[in-house]
């Protein structure tokens, strides 16, 4: 249903612990933690993006591929700041995901809350379980479960 789109990305963030490089670019953004799971007839995609406004996140649809790209700015602002410990990554953070054919990509659902994006992708109808009448020339009609 679902396919990642990154295999580099063990070697991205090895890369990044190596050189101590953070904080992604437009050009070349981090990669985001994801969780994904299928809720009853609905696909759920959840995002971490702490400190992230809600503004500064961008989802794009083309072709069956989900493209989520957010940024987090830094807080504190004015010249007179001295930075004493900065952890927390700065800059651009993008994920691509594959939506598989048995997801509907035209009624995506996205919600930001206390850091998380959400994401409800409903299963397709065409994808869904139903039942074939067949008829029988013999004794009638019976139904078969597909």
């Amino acid at each position: 249903m679902l396919m990642r789109t990154d295999p580099f990305r063990e070697l991205d963030r090895l890369t990044q612990q190596v050189f101590g490089s953070d904080a992604g670019t437009w050009s070349r953004p981090t990669a985001m933690p994801m969780d994904a799971y299928r809720s009853g007839d609905t696909f759920v995609v959840a995002f971490d993006l702490p400190g992230v406004d809600a503004e500064a996140i961008e989802l794009d649809v083309e072709r069956n591929v989900l493209t989520v790209k957010a940024e987090r700015r830094p807080v504190h602002a004015g010249e007179n700041v001295e930075m004493q410990v900065a952890e927390r990554p700065l800059g651009v953070f993008s994920r691509q995901l594959f939506l598989g054919d048995t997801l509907d990509a035209e009624h995506i659902d996205a919600a930001y809350e206390a850091g998380v994006l959400t994401l409800r992708i409903p299963i397709a109808e065409r994808a869904k379980p139903r039942k074939i009448a067949i008829s029988n020339t013999d004794s009638g009609r019976k139904q078969v479960t597909a």
